[in-house]
Protein backbone atom coordinates (compact mmCIF):
# COMPACT_ATOMS: atom_id res chain seq x y z
CA UNK A 1 0.00 0.00 0.00
CA UNK A 2 1.65 3.09 -1.19
CA UNK A 3 -0.13 6.65 0.97
CA UNK A 4 1.41 10.30 -0.46
CA UNK A 5 0.56 12.80 1.62
CA UNK A 6 1.61 16.13 2.92
CA UNK A 7 4.63 17.45 4.09
CA UNK A 8 2.86 18.78 6.77
CA UNK A 9 3.37 17.47 10.47
CA UNK A 10 0.76 14.82 11.18
CA UNK A 11 -0.55 12.34 14.10
CA UNK A 12 -0.28 8.73 13.77
CA UNK A 13 -2.77 6.79 15.71
CA UNK A 14 -1.39 3.29 15.41
CA UNK A 15 -2.62 -0.02 16.78
CA UNK A 16 -0.36 -2.11 18.98
CA UNK A 17 -1.05 -5.78 18.88
CA UNK A 18 -1.30 -7.55 15.45
CA UNK A 19 0.41 -4.48 14.05
CA UNK A 20 3.22 -3.21 16.24
CA UNK A 21 3.39 -6.71 17.90
CA UNK A 22 2.73 -10.35 17.30
CA UNK A 23 -1.14 -10.11 18.46
CA UNK A 24 -1.38 -10.86 22.31
CA UNK A 25 2.48 -11.96 22.75
CA UNK A 26 2.48 -9.88 25.64
CA UNK A 27 -0.60 -12.65 27.68
CA UNK A 28 2.61 -15.32 27.20
CA UNK A 29 5.04 -12.87 28.56
CA UNK A 30 6.81 -11.19 25.44
CA UNK A 31 6.16 -8.79 22.66
CA UNK A 32 7.41 -9.33 19.48
CA UNK A 33 7.66 -6.66 17.22
CA UNK A 34 6.17 -7.39 13.56
CA UNK A 35 8.04 -7.45 9.98
CA UNK A 36 8.74 -3.71 9.37
CA UNK A 37 7.78 -2.12 12.10
CA UNK A 38 10.79 -0.36 13.00
CA UNK A 39 12.20 1.02 10.42
CA UNK A 40 8.29 2.38 9.23
CA UNK A 41 8.99 4.17 13.00
CA UNK A 42 12.41 5.58 12.38
CA UNK A 43 11.07 6.90 9.37
CA UNK A 44 8.38 8.84 11.11
CA UNK A 45 9.61 12.69 11.13
CA UNK A 46 10.25 13.80 14.42
CA UNK A 47 7.84 16.86 14.22
CA UNK A 48 5.18 13.94 13.77
CA UNK A 49 3.35 13.03 16.95
CA UNK A 50 2.43 8.92 17.79
CA UNK A 51 -0.38 8.22 19.48
CA UNK A 52 -0.39 4.01 19.99
CA UNK A 53 -3.62 2.59 20.60
CA UNK A 54 -4.63 -0.66 22.48
CA UNK A 55 -7.01 -2.66 24.20
CA UNK A 56 -4.50 -4.01 26.77
CA UNK A 57 -5.71 -3.73 30.21
CA UNK A 58 -4.38 -0.99 31.94
CA UNK A 59 -1.83 -3.37 34.50
CA UNK A 60 0.02 -4.16 31.33
CA UNK A 61 1.16 -0.67 30.99
CA UNK A 62 4.72 -1.00 32.66
CA UNK A 63 5.28 -4.20 30.79
CA UNK A 64 3.99 -2.41 27.44
CA UNK A 65 5.64 0.75 27.59
CA UNK A 66 9.45 -1.29 28.44
CA UNK A 67 8.80 -3.70 25.22
CA UNK A 68 8.66 -0.40 23.55
CA UNK A 69 11.47 0.97 24.69
CA UNK A 70 13.56 -2.00 24.38
CA UNK A 71 12.35 -1.99 20.68
CA UNK A 72 13.18 1.69 20.47
CA UNK A 73 9.97 2.47 18.88
CA UNK A 74 8.83 6.30 19.61
CA UNK A 75 5.70 7.35 21.25
CA UNK A 76 4.30 10.24 21.92
CA UNK A 77 1.13 9.11 24.36
CA UNK A 78 0.30 5.53 25.12
CA UNK A 79 -3.82 5.23 25.13
CA UNK A 80 -4.85 1.75 26.68
CA UNK A 81 -8.18 -0.48 28.30
CA UNK A 82 -9.88 0.66 24.53
CA UNK A 83 -12.77 -1.30 23.53
CA UNK A 84 -12.06 -4.07 21.12
CA UNK A 85 -14.27 -3.65 18.36
CA UNK A 86 -13.45 -1.12 15.54
CA UNK A 87 -11.77 2.74 15.99
CA UNK A 88 -13.19 5.09 14.19
CA UNK A 89 -11.61 8.88 13.00
CA UNK A 90 -13.34 11.85 12.16
CA UNK A 91 -11.95 14.43 10.61
CA UNK A 92 -12.65 17.72 8.17
CA UNK A 93 -10.91 18.33 4.98
CA UNK A 94 -8.46 21.56 4.47
CA UNK A 95 -10.32 24.29 2.36
CA UNK A 96 -8.46 24.03 0.09
CA UNK A 97 -8.44 20.41 -0.44
CA UNK A 98 -5.92 18.39 1.69
CA UNK A 99 -6.96 14.94 2.57
CA UNK A 100 -6.47 14.86 6.58
CA UNK A 101 -7.29 11.13 7.58
CA UNK A 102 -6.40 8.28 5.82
CA UNK A 103 -7.23 4.97 7.16
CA UNK A 104 -5.46 1.43 6.64
CA UNK A 105 -6.85 -2.11 7.76
CA UNK A 106 -3.52 -4.59 7.52
CA UNK A 107 -3.60 -8.34 8.21
CA UNK A 108 -3.14 -9.25 11.37
CA UNK A 109 0.39 -9.82 12.48
CA UNK A 110 1.45 -9.05 9.11
CA UNK A 111 3.82 -5.72 10.43
CA UNK A 112 4.06 -2.77 8.49
CA UNK A 113 6.70 -3.72 5.55
CA UNK A 114 4.10 -3.35 3.17
CA UNK A 115 3.13 0.58 3.53
CA UNK A 116 5.19 3.34 1.30
CA UNK A 117 5.08 6.68 2.37
CA UNK A 118 6.00 9.72 0.06
CA UNK A 119 5.37 13.29 0.71
CA UNK A 120 4.25 16.17 -1.79
CA UNK A 121 6.16 18.70 -2.60
CA UNK A 122 5.90 22.08 -2.20
CA UNK A 123 3.02 21.88 0.18
CA UNK A 124 3.61 24.45 3.24
CA UNK A 125 1.62 25.52 6.78
CA UNK A 126 0.45 28.64 5.06
CA UNK A 127 -0.63 26.83 2.26
CA UNK A 128 -3.64 25.22 4.32
CA UNK A 129 -4.53 27.64 7.05
CA UNK A 130 -8.27 27.41 7.72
Amino acid sequence: MRLKMSNLPKTWIIDLDGTVFLHNGYLLGKDILLPGVKNFFDNIPSSDKIILITARNESFREFTERSLIGYGIRYDLLIMNLPVGERILINDNKPKGLRTAYAVNLTRNKGLSDISISYLDNIYKDDFHE
